[in-house]
Formats: structure tokens, sequence, C-alpha cells
């Protein structure tokens, strides 16, 4: 199928050959044909065929200087001729589709076959005058007031419930996937590209390139079509896309000038001439050969899917559950959608996710970026789906979810069965054995019918248990925070992401532009031999110092960087392309001097050779040619490591001088550190001549990069967003730890870092460079050790002066890290082409809108549009607002589930009936669950989410304040259920509506029963928006229209249900009074809800385990963790003393400890076995002791000025509950004995420090509770050891 695609393919744009007439001069295939080459191959045919790229300019009617006119009578033209830069999208599902979809659910299944079998029996009579009587008591009242003519309504209203759902589910399908089509057009309309046009440097959407374009390449671009480099300096391309090779390619017009879309420019810059675009592309080809063998894979698969389905039946629950799919998607097994999931591989490395679909279904628009091959294509698809499919890790709720789902689904299916068994049993055993009846022929139809009731009944049973809200929940909670996160500037391009950040446990941040403004001016210079903390006038410098500080900073920057005039008057002028070269080019303006005149004097094709800046060089460095024929390198770069390389530098009149390594140490002293220390990012300007002849080895980088001559130092000052410090304090109150890892100076991370708030004065943080980091992480050998990582990440605070392999390698430390119970959950920003591994390799990757290479943005889950690290807190409030979202839609689920399974259940054993009627319960079920979880899941995030400590991936999804509240609740429903069921008749004086017969007419009783059903639900809803115990359940309702409305609507057409419902929904009008008794039941809930929120779990201990529903491994360490980190708000006034009590006596124990390893490490075993002594003295001794081992330890590492003393600590108890920990109750539903021994066993003292879960002395301490635990009396020998030491 594919080549016979790809002939027919050939066959349509054979006509293209017809091009020349056109007016261009060469046709589409021979266009396309070019692009096949590489290499010197390539540049034979160019020049034979073409007359190399100023030929193939003139045939194409371009120029490579000044592009093309731009006239809209030309581009159309060149669209028509050589098509446009659009890939076709693969076609939405439609409506019905999704209707068929949602009609595969098994549930929905049993309940149509059970309609219909009912339907068919209602209408069928049996023949002749046989007479009820001797079908025994269970035919009695069959024919009364002919009632049997209506009895296909149950069957018609159970069909009519099913279409309702199916509708509505498929609505929601729907709408969902035309908000994430809305979504990808936007993140596409945001890829732009630099192309020339009318000899003007202009920002195009990529879909408006045409061929004959000259487009600018740079650093961090994906190239948005094929085309052939014109001029390029250093480039090196990534074509591990299309190839599969990892290696960079160097590209040099010379050598191999043939650029493919969907590559990446790794390094470098340069121009190039668009050859082919769209569908034309090699990307193009590609997607087009693999768009046949998708569909014809889809019929395969979805005959494989049919048979699996089939095996799939006795699983009820796992089809709902399986739709919420990993990227909202309908399923990973939904056909067709697995050929192009994109799978966000677990391993860093794995930047080449062949084919990217950026949104779910596998329906949105494809993004470009091939695949390895097109011979390759076919099977390489295949190996990707059986990959993509086991290396995506389900998200962390999705995993609890559907555990959960399982799990009721099995406890639902036992219950029916166990019911439909009692039902047939009864009737059984009552007409055959006790009545002594015989089975008559004529009387089958009737028992059948009966049997199809018990049948129904139990289905109905099934369908209350099963949480078909679930999904739903799910569904519209991330698609309504999607939808509204866009707003907080946040472009979510995975579902799940939006989810994971809500578990977020740590926060690797960039520096410049997330922290910072990344608006960069100079305002400090070091020149000729003096340091002016201000930027001085132009006449106090010597002409030629000056000189050559313009000219290298106009000629040694990349020329797409330029200061353009405000766009308001009195605004600041515009800066575009590098940031830190914008500060640079604004200096020359504020020294008076024009950069654009030596740019027009020396335009970019003259520069003989440019070293760009990458993140190894730290450096960029330019070569031009002098009129008499030498050479002169400009450099600038990082100023330690520039000046490294410095021998010279210009004195006080602009004369060259010796530069001595003591110079140099002087000027690190005086000027750079001082710079630094302002939070200056400190550049400096070099130069070196060279001679004519013999002419340099210019690719011998090491030697020219030498023997420099220093101009001058700048401090450039990027200013901390105002919002930051703010949205840090919420993080480190919220529990998440915020590291700061960038690749500026140590001295300048560190400044902004404190005014930032990462770092406090005096506390016990690390803040090291990229050098040191590694230093301590790897072994002898130079690889990398877990152990050694696990003993700096958790004080790492600043990593200075990092590469992106130490961001990667950090962040895989942090998650793979096995230190703490809860495995951490990070979030990584970053920006550019070289964060691609890391963005990956992190649970949640931010990429930056405005400064982001195209390479970030493509490896990451979340798009920052404003680039603004105060978007991330955002996004957390709303990743924990989704979880809590579910957990409220939940506990309301499940305590109508619990509720309508007893009654069910109950109801039928005992009364050979349900008081609540199938059509009813699906009322209750289905249309309530939908509405309830539109309601619930779209409440707004308040500020309060952040006052707690993360859920982390093993928290129960049902924490034991939800158990207490839904059984709580459960008792409360049932005791008023049951109390109707069996009294109501007298309690209201009507007749009774138990054992009624087959076909009777609806009862007031079961009607009064039904409704006070519904109104509770309806009341609870309302309770159901609290989880963690709060009192006040209207807080914040007004701010939520959706769940008013929801509530407001709910009531309204129970209304019409019960007094104009008749028949099909079994009921009987009511009047004011059952309907005041039926409300004032209901309005029990709230009063009921507060009594429930004043019992402390701690008093339900045995609800605990109910809670650990959905627990990946039952490790009892992990339980009391977890426990410890679930809010209760009656708990907590009762544990303050005796939390006080516990963390004083962990501290001490844990000092003692290390007093006693110090003793037997300075042999003292000897000394006698020391009491305990638990007066103040002693414990201030020992803890003198460990700061004196502390500070031998920490000899050699950088130490904070002052430090909170433990003994503070423990005379001021109060600092840690109210200052650290704000409203966060530390331990839950633990008894004494569990919270003493947690606090024994853990491995990690808690430490003073803000949020902070370093180990405090930087040595792990276990407590051998096996030793008694002794303390040094002021005469013991351990006391002198203190003084002397």
């Amino acid at each position: 199928m594919g080549d016979l695609s790809n002939s027919d393919f050939y066959a349509k744009n054979q006509s293209n050959d017809s091009n020349r007439v056109a007016g261009f001069g060469c046709s589409l295939m021979e266009l396309r044909s070019l692009m096949e080459l590489r290499g010197t191959e390539a540049v034979v045919k160019l020049q034979e065929d073409y007359g190399g790229t100023e030929g193939l300019c003139t045939r194409l009617k371009t120029s490579p200087t000044e592009g093309l006119t731009g006239t809209q009578l030309d581009l159309d033209k060149r669209r028509e001729v050589f098509g446009k830069n659009l890939i076709p999208p693969k076609k939405p599902k439609t409506f019905l589709q999704l209707v068929w979809e949602a009609l595969q659910d098994v549930t929905l299944i049993i309940l149509e076959v059970a309609a219909l079998v009912s339907l068919g029996l209602s209408f069928y009579h049996p023949p002749g005058d046989a007479s009820g009587e001797s079908c025994g008591s269970a035919a009695g009242g069959v024919e009364d007031e002919g009632e049997s003519e209506a009895g296909w309504i149950e069957g018609a209203a159970i069909l009519l419930s099913v279409v309702c759902v199916v509708l509505v589910t498929a609505f929601n399908d729907w709408s969902k996937e035309k908000q994430f089509r809305g979504l990808q057009s936007r993140i596409e309309q945001e890829q732009k590209f630099q192309v020339v046009r009318g000899a003007q440097v202009i920002q195009l959407p990529v879909a408006d390139i045409v061929v004959g374009d000259i487009a600018q390449i740079k650093y961090g671009d994906l190239l948005p079509s094929d085309g052939i480099l014109i001029q390029g300096n250093d480039l090196k391309i990534d074509e591990s896309s299309l190839t599969g090779e990892s290696d960079h390619v160097k590209k040099a017009a010379d050598r191999d000038p043939m650029l493919l879309s969907g590559t990446h420019v790794m390094e470098g810059s340069g121009r190039m001439i668009v050859t082919a675009v769209g569908v034309n592309s090699q990307t193009g080809i590609i997607f087009t050969l693999l768009g046949a063998s998708t569909e014809e894979e889809e019929k395969k698969e979805k005959k494989v899917e049919d048979g699996h389905r089939n095996a799939d039946c006795s699983h009820p629950s796992i089809h709902p559950i399986a739709t919420i799919a990993t990227d909202g998607a309908a399923g990973f097994n939904a056909p067709g959608s697995a050929s192009l999931i994109n799978g966000k591989m677990q391993d860093g490395n794995m930047e080449s996710n062949q084919i990217k679909v950026k949104k779910q279904d596998g329906a949105a628009a494809m993004e470009m970026q091939p695949l390895k091959s097109a011979e390759g294509g076919e099977s390489d698809e295949k190996e990707r789906k059986k990959v993509s499919i086991s290396k995506k890790e389900k998200s962390v709720l999705q995993g609890k979810l559907t555990k959960l789902a399982v799990q009721i689904g099995k406890a639902g299916l036992l219950m029916s069965a166990i019911t439909v068994i009692i039902l047939v049993l009864f009737f059984a055993i009552d007409n055959f054995v006790l009545q002594k009846l015989a089975w008559m022929p004529e009387c089958t139809p009737i028992y059948i019918q009966f049997f199809v009731k018990f049948f129904i009944i139990g289905v109905t049973v099934l369908v209350v248990a099963v949480p078909e809200g679930l999904p739903l929940a799910v569904t519209i909670s991330l698609a309504y925070s999607v939808k509204k996160m866009m707003k907080d500037n946040n472009l979510v391009r995975h579902l799940d992401a939006c989810e994971t950040m809500g578990n977020a446990t740590a926060i690797c941040s960039d520096k410049t532009g997330t922290l910072t403004t990344n608006r960069m001016t100079a305002v400090q210079i070091y020149i000729a031999d003096v340091h002016h903390e201000k930027i001085p006038d132009p006449g106090v410098l010597p002409p030629k110092s000056l000189d050559l500080m313009i000219h290298s900073i106009a000629i040694n920057s990349a020329y797409t960087t330029n200061i353009l005039p405000p766009d308001k008057e009195g605004g600041l002028p515009k800066q575009v392309g590098n940031k830190t070269e914008c500060s640079l080019l604004g200096l020359v303006l504020a020294l008076k001097r024009d950069y654009r005149t030596i740019r027009n004097h020396m335009p970019e094709e003259m520069l003989y050779k440019v070293y760009t800046f990458n993140s190894v060089r730290k450096s960029m460095s330019t070569v031009v040619k002098l009129p008499d024929g030498s050479f002169r390198m400009y450099s600038k770069g990082a100023s330690e490591i520039v000046l490294k390389k410095c021998s010279h530098i210009l004195n006080e009149v602009g004369e060259v001088r010796v530069f001595r390594p003591r110079d140099k140490d002087d000027m690190v002293k005086k000027v750079i550190e001082p710079m630094a220390c302002d939070g200056l990012r400190t550049i400096c300007v070099a130069y070196r001549d060279f001679a004519s002849n013999p002419e340099p080895h210019w690719d011998d980088e090491g030697n020219i990069l030498s023997d420099l001559t220093a101009i001058c130092v700048v401090g450039i000052e990027d200013p901390v967003r105002p919002e930051v410090p703010d949205a840090i304090q919420k993080c480190q109150r919220a529990g998440i730890t915020v590291r700061m890892v960038t690749g500026d100076n140590i001295n300048t991370a560190r400044a902004i870092a404190i005014k930032c708030g990462i770092i406090h004065p005096g506390e016990d943080f690390l803040c090291i460079d990229g050098k040191e980091f590694n230093r301590r992480i790897r072994n002898e050998k130079g690889e990398v050790e877990q152990e050694r990582i696990d003993k700096v990440w958790p004080k790492l605070r600043v990593l200075a002066r990092s590469s992106p392999t130490d961001k990667h390698t950090l962040v895989k430390g942090i998650i793979d890290s096995t230190m703490s119970a809860q495995r951490q959950v990070v979030a990584v920003t970053g920006d550019g082409t070289n964060d691609g591994p890391a963005l990956k390799k992190a649970d949640v990757g931010f990429a930056m809108g405005i400064a982001g290479t195209d390479v970030a943005k493509e490896a990451s889950d979340i798009i920052l549009t404003d680039d603004n690290f105060s978007s991330i807190v955002k996004a957390v409030m709303w990743g924990r607002n989704v979880y809590d979202s579910i957990s409220k839609f939940l506990q309301f689920q499940l305590t109508v589930n619990v509720v309508a399974v007893i009654v069910a259940f109950t109801g039928a054993c005992v009364t050979q009936d349900s008081p609540l009627k199938a059509v009813q319960m699906l009322w209750v079920n289905l249309i309530m669950d939908t509405f309830a979880s539109l309601a619930l899941a779209t409440e707004p995030p308040t500020e309060s989410l952040l006052k707690r400590r993360p859920y982390g991936r093993n928290k129960p999804l049902i924490s034991s304040t939800m158990t207490k509240n839904i059984f709580g609740h459960a008792v409360y429903q049932l005791i008023i259920i049951f109390t109707l069921l069996f009294a109501g008749e007298r309690l209201f004086d009507i007749d009774s509506g138990r054992n009624a017969p087959l076909h009777a007419p609806p009862s007031e009783h079961y009607t009064i029963i039904f409704n006070a059903f519904v109104m509770m639900q309806l009341f609870n809803e309302l309770n159901a928006r609290k989880i963690h115990g709060e009192r006040n359940v209207f807080y914040g309702m007004h701010n939520n229209p959706i769940f008013c409305s929801i509530v407001v609507g709910t009531f309204a057409v129970q209304i019409v249900i019960v007094q104009f419902g008749g028949k099909p929904f079994s009921c009987k009008p009511l009047d004011l009074e059952k309907w005041m008794w039926c409300v004032f039941l209901g309005l029990g809930e709230l009063i009921w809800g507060q009594v429930i929120s004043t019992i402390p779990n701690s008093r339900l201990r045995f609800l605990r385990r109910a809670g650990q529903l959905s627990k990946k491994d039952d490790s009892p360490e992990e339980d009391a963790n977890e426990d410890n980190e679930e809010i209760d708000h009656a708990e907590r006034e009762l544990r303050r003393g005796q939390i006080l009590w516990f963390r004083g006596l962990n501290r001490i124990q844990t000092q003692i400890d290390v007093v006693n390893t110090f003793k037997s490490g300075t042999s003292f075993q000897g000394a006698g076995a020391l009491r305990r002594q638990s007066s103040t003295t002693s414990q201030t001794q020992d803890i003198r002791v460990v700061n004196a081992f502390r500070s031998s330890l920490y000899e050699g590492l950088e130490k904070p000025d002052s430090r909170t003393s433990i003994h503070n600590f423990m005379t001021h108890p109060e600092f840690r509950i109210e200052d650290s920990t704000p409203h966060i109750p530390l331990i839950d539903d633990t008894d004494d004995d569990s919270a003493r021994r947690r606090k024994m066993y853990s491995s990690q003292p808690s430490s003073p420090n803000k949020n902070n879960n370093a180990i405090d002395s930087g040595i792990n301490l276990t407590i051998d509770s096996s030793k008694s635990a002794a303390s040094s009396s002021p005469a013991s020998p351990l006391h002198s050891l203190e003084t002397s030491l």
C-alpha cells in the first residue's frame, strides 16, 4: 500500500513539470530530487545543473541578500506551483463515530440487551385463557386495570436514558477534541520564523513560508522546510529525527549544504534558500507515505480490537476508565490513536520521537517532526507503537483511578450477581417449593418476565456500582483546567502534565528570563584600568580602547540581534534577539556610537570565520580580515573564562600591557566578584591579531582562542521579576523546593537567589558550581553514582556554571532517588536547545514561550507564554485543583454508590423488588453523576491549595477524612431510606408499596423514598465540595456559577420527574407537605455533615485501611508517612502538644546518637555507661558537641554566616509550628507509638529550615533504638572533650 500510494503521489505531481512555463527555472520534481542528495554529491549536482546557489536563486527569482519582493501575486503563484507549507491534519472523528464509541461501554450494552428483552416480552401475551391463578401468586395483579399494557414503558425508559448518556458522553468527547484542535492551531500559529523579504528581516508564521524565501537560521531553530545553505557560521544540525544518527552534522555551503525540515539547529547560524515546503519536503513525503500505511493499519487494528473487546467483558469497569488515556485521548486501545501516540519517552536521550502528534486522539494536526527514513517508516512505526504504549508511564492520578475503578467494578459485579441469584431463588422457592406449583408452558412468558425483571434489577445494581462519571469528571476537570490555564499563561501540551504538576515536590528553574525579567542592561564597566560604577561619558575613555570595544561588540554578535525604537512613545527600546548581546549593543548606543554603520561596512558575508556561542565554549568569537590582509579575532564571553585566555590587557591610554596571573587574581577580587555580588552578569570583551602569512589553522580552536588581549569587562544587570519572591515563598509554603540551575557565575547566581528568596542568609544550603557538583557526584572512574547524588541534592539550592548535562544529571538524580518514602516529582524550566534532555526527563517540563527555542518547546509539556516563574505557581494550583476536584467527585459518587447498592440489594432480598427502580437509578446515577462531575470538576482553585504539602505518588486516592465522610453520610442516608421503606406507610399514612405485583402502578410510598434519596444526594453535593474536613461548605460557592446552576437545574428536573414522570419513572405526584418532608430530610445532610467533621479521624482507626484503596505497594513505613500528610482539622487541636514533645524528643535522640558515634570514634568507649539525664545543661552540651562535630565536617565547604541552633529551636517550640509549616498538621491518624516509631526510624531528622527536607548534619543518622540513649553530664570525659574542641 505504501509503495502504491507513493507512485500515486508522484503521478499527481508529474503535471508540475510545466512549472518552467510558469516562469521558474526549475520544476517541483527537480527540486524534490535535488533535496534527496547529500554531501559532496549534492554540491556537485548543484554546481553542474544550477550553477551553485547563486544560479539556483536566479532560477527561483530571488536574491540571496534581499530575498523575495514579497508581493502578494508572486507569493500566491509560488504557493500554486510549489505548494503551501502545511501538512494536512488527520480528519477529526465525526459526532456519529464518537456516539458509536460511547456505545461500546460494556455496562451500557448489558442494559440495552436487558431493556430490549423486557420490551419484547411486554408485548407478548400468553396464548389461550390461561388464567393468572394457575401461574401462582407470581402473576397476581398482572392484568389489573390494563396495567400490563404499560409494561413496555420501563424498557423504553431504560433505552431512552442510555441514549441520553451516550449523547452526553459523545458531546463531551466532541467538544474536548474541538478544544484540542483550537489549542493545536494556537501552538502552530505561535511558531514563527525569520525570513528576509524586500531586504527586511521579518518574522513569519511557518505556514506562510514559500519556495524561494531566504530564511535566517540560528541556534535552537526547528527547520520548517527543506532548503540549501547559502552562508553559514559554524553550523551544526541534529538530523537524528530523520536519520536516527545522534551525532551532529556539520553543514557548510561548500561541503554539505542540504538542510531538511524537522531537523534541529544545535549550533551556529546561517541563511538558506527554501527549496521544498509542506508535503514536498522530506518530512512531508514521509507523512504522506505514513498516512497511507496508518489507514491500512487501522483496518487491521479494528479486527484485532474487536477480538480484544470480547475478552474484556469480564471487567465491565475497565472500559469506562480506559477512556482516560494518557493524553486525555480515547484510550491507548482506541483504533488509530495508538499509531501516532506521542510517546514522551522516559529517557532523556530519546529526543527523536519520530512522529509526534501534538495532541490527543491521534487525530490532531501533526507536527513537523519526521520519521527515521522513508523506507523504515512502516516497520518503525509498528515498533514505536509497542514502545510508546509500554514506555509511557501512566500519570499518578490515572494509575490510582484505574485501580480504584477496577476494584469498584469487581465489587459491583459481585453484588449484582448475588442480587440476581437471591431474587431468582426466592421466586423459585416461593412458587415451586412452598406453593408446590407445577411449571406450565403457558406460564413460561410470565415467569421469564419475572426473571428479566430480576436481571434488570441486577444490572441496575451494577450500573450504580460502576462509577461511569469518573472518566468524565477527569476529562472535564482537565479540559476545564487547560482552558483556564491558557489565561494564566500556561499553554498545556500534554494533558496529564497539568495534574502531575499538583504533585510536584521540586522545581529546577533557570535564572535568566524566568526568575529575572530578561531585559538586560549594561550598568557597570571596567575599561582602561578604571572600574566605572555607572556608564561613563565617552570623552573620558581612551579613543583606542573605545574604538576596539565598539567594533568588537558590533561585529562579534549575531547580526539578527538588534535594538529597535520603542513601540510606544516614551517606552523602552525594543530588544530583538539574544538579550545579553542586546545589552552590549545598548552600551554602544549609550556611549553615543552607532553599531549599524560598523555592520554596514562589514556585512555578514565578509566575516571570515565565526565560532558561535555554545554551552561548552561559553564564549563567541568572530574573525575578520583587515585591509592589510592580516586577521583580527574579536571575542566575548563569561569573564572568568575569557580572562583565563588573556595574556595582555589595554592600559589607561589604550596601549597593550602584559596581564600576569597576579593581575588576573586582583581583577577577579576587585572587579568581577563585587559586580557578581551585586547580582550582575559579567562579560569580558577581548581581541587578538593574527599575521596573514602563514594563515592560522582555524580549526585548532585551543590555540586560536588563547593569548587574547582584554579590552573591558561589562557588568550586566537583569533585574529580578517583582512577582518572583512572592511566588517562591508560596512554593516553599506548599512544600515545594525551588532550585536555581544557571549558566551564570556562582556569585551572581547566589546574589539573585538571595533576592528571590531561594536561599536566606544563615541557612545551611549548598550553592555550588558545575565543576564542584561533578566532583561530588562522580567516582574515581568519572561515573555518576546515585548515592553520591543523594548526599548533594537535598541541600542543593543553587547550581551555577552548569552545563546541560549537569542539569539532566541533577534532574535524573532527584527523580531516581529512593531516600524518602515518596518519590520526588520534579518540574524543570528551560529555554535553550540543550535543555531538551532535562525537560524530557523531568515529570513536567516548562519551556519559555518568548525566549524558548523550538527544540525546548518541542521537549516540554507546558509552555509558559509569558516566561514568568509565577505562572508555574499557577500551574501548581491548577494541578492540585484537578486532584482535589476528582477527590470531591469521588467522595460524592461513592456515597451515592454505597447507598444505592445497599438499598437495591437489601430491598431485593427483603421485598423481592428494588425500592429504587431501574430508570430512577439511571437518573440518579448517570444523569446526576454527569452533572455532578461537571459541577465539582469546575471548582476554581483557591490560594488555600498552596497551604498543604504535595500529595505524593503513594498517597491513597481516598483519604481517611474522605472515607469518614463517605461512610458517615452513607449511614445517615441508609437509616432514612430504610425507615421510610419499612415504616414510611405508617409515618405518612399511605398505602405500602412493598410486595407490589409485576406491573403494579407506581406507589406514593416508593415515590417518597426516591424523592428523599435524590434530595439527600443534592444536599450532599454541597458537603462534597470540601474534602479536608472544613466546616463552611458554602465558602467560595458564588465563584462557581456552573455549580449553582447545576444544583438548581437538578432540583427543577427532579420536581418535573416526580410530579409528571408517571409510569416511566415509577413516580406518583406528591403533595406539598410530603415534598417539604423530603427537602427537610435532604437538609439534614448539611447538619449531619457538621457532626461528622467534629469526629477526629483517630477515633475511627478502623477506617484507615479503607482509605488505602489504591495504594501502589503497601509498605508500612509509607503508610505512616502518608497519614502524616493528611489534613484533619478536628485532630489538630488535640495533637499540638504531642507534636512538639515528639519533635523535641526526636531531635535530642538524634544529637545523642551523634555524640555516641563521635565518642566511639574518639576512643572513649571505656568511659562507663552514661545515664540519660533530661537536664537542659546536658542537652546544650550535646548540641555544642554536635555543632563542633558538624563544623569539623564542614571545613572546606562554604559556611553559612549563622545558623539557627537546635537549642534555640528547643526553647522556642512555636517557631517550628507557626513559621515553617503553617496550618499543616504533622500527625494525622497515627497513634502515639507509631508516631514515635516513625520519628525514631526516619533517616532524616527534620531541620529547622523552611520546607527543607535536607539532612540536617550532612550525614544520614539512623537511630539504633536498641542502644540506650546517653547524654554527657558535666563530669563526663565528653565534657572536657567538648571544651577542648
